[in-house]
C-alpha cells in the first residue's frame, strides 16, 4: 500500500528582532510605511505541510508520496528526504522558480511579521500515480496548490481511494462549493475548530450536514486535545509534553500519527491517539522537522497515556 502526501514544501526563515516593532511603527503615520529591522539571528528551518507530515510519518517507519512543487534552491531539503529514505518521484522540480518560503521576524514580545513566497507552490504537481491501490492506500490532501486541493479529492473519490481533507490554511483562497465538493466523499475533514467554524461559514453548512457527506470530522483543539465526531463525539485528550517550546507543525504531526494509526489497521479513535502522542514530541523543539524518537519511546510515551 502506499501513502500519499499532497502539500507544501517550505523553508521558514526564522529571524529574531532585538527589540518590540511598537517603538518603531509610528501609528500616526502607517499610511506612509517604511521601517527597517535590524535582526540578531537568522535560522534556516524545512517546513510545509507535506515535508512536515511526512517528515513524521518517516519517523514512524513509513515512506510516503509527498505530492507537490519545488524549486531550484531544494537540494538541501533533498538532502534530508533521502536521509530519511523518502521516495521523491512526486516532487516535480521547477528550475527557474523557488522553493516556497516563510520569512519570519519575531521580536520581545512575541509579535510576529510574516511573508510567505508561494514561489514554486503556484504550480500543480501534476502526479500521474502509476500504481495507484483503491484497496489499500490513503491519501492526505494537506494545505498547498489550489489546482491540487480541488482536483486531487475529485481524483481520489472518482477511483476510489479514501483520502482525508485537511485544507487548513488554504480555507480562504477556496470558495465554498470547492470546499464542500473536495469534503464530500472524504474519509476525514480534519481541521483545528476556528478552521471548522471558516468551512461552515464559507459552505453554508452545519457540522451535522457536513457530516452527511464525510465519514469523520476531526477537530483539533491545541491543549485540549481533540474531538471526533460520527455519531457520538469522543474527545481525544492532548498527550503531555516533557516541555512545550514551540506549537508551529504539532496539528502535522498529529495528522501524521493518526495516518499512520489508520495505516496500522487503528480504529479511529486509537489512531488520534497516535496523532496526539506523535504532535507532543513535535512541540518539545523549535521547528517543524526538529524532532524525533524511538518506537520503544514513542510505545511508552504512548501507553503511559492511553494505557497499553
Amino acid at each position: 500500500m502506499s501513502i500519499y502526501v499532497s502539500g507544501s514544501i517550505a523553508y521558514d526563515r526564522i529571524m529574531n528582532f532585538p527589540g518590540k516593532f511598537a517603538d518603531h511603527i509610528l501609528p500616526e503615520k502607517i499610511h506612509i510605511l517604511n521601517v527597517c529591522f535590524l535582526i540578531d539571528r537568522l535560522e534556516e528551518k524545512r517546513g510545509g505541510t507535506a515535508g512536515n507530515i511526512a517528515y513524521s510519518l518517516a519517523l514512524m517507519g513509513e515512506t510516503p508520496h509527498i505530492l507537490c512543487c519545488v524549486g531550484k534552491d531544494f537540494d538541501r531539503y533533498a538532502e534530508e528526504l533521502d536521509r530519511l529514505g523518502l521516495p521523491q518521484d512526486g516532487i516535480r522540480r521547477l528550475d527557474d522558480q523557488f522553493t516556497a518560503g516563510a520569512y519570519i521576524t519575531t521580536d520581545q514580545s512575541d509579535n510576529q511579521i510574516t511573508g510567505f513566497n508561494p514561489a514554486a507552490m503556484r504550480f500543480p504537481c501534476e502526479y500521474p500515480f502509476p500504481a495507484l491501490d483503491a484497496k489499500a492506500d490513503i491519501a492526505i490532501v494537506s494545505p498547498g496548490n489550489v489546482d491540487d486541493m480541488v482536483g486531487l479529492p475529485r481524483m481520489f473519490r472518482e477511483r476510489g481511494v479514501r483520502y482525508i481533507f485537511d485544507p487548513g490554511q488554504q480555507i480562504p483562497a477556496l470558495s465554498g462549493d470547492q470546499l464542500y465538493e473536495a469534503i464530500c466523499g472524504a474519509h476525514m475533514l480534519v481541521t483545528n475548530d476556528y478552521e471548522l467554524e471558516m468551512i461552515m461559514k464559507a459552505t453554508g453548512r452545519t457540522k451535522a450536514e457536513l457530516l452527511e457527506h464525510t465519514g469523520w470530522i476531526i477537530t483539533t483543539m491545541s491543549e485540549h486535545g481533540s474531538r471526533i465526531d460520527n455519531g457520538s463525539p469522543v474527545l481525544v485528550p492532548a498527550v503531555k509534553a516533557d516541555r512545550v517550546l514551540d506549537p508551529t507543525g504539532a496539528g502535522d504531526a498529529y495528522r501524521a500519527g493518526l495516518i499512520k494509526g489508520l495505516v496500522d489497521g487503528k480504529d479511529v479513535t486509537e489512531a488520534a491517539r497516535m496523532g496526539a502522542t506523535c504532535a507532543s514530541f513535535c512541540v518539545e523543539h523549535y521547528g517543524t522537522q526538529e524532532h524525533a524518537f524511538t518506537p520503544e519511546q514513542f510505545a511508552a510515551r504512548h501507553n503511559a497515556a492511553f494505557g497499553g
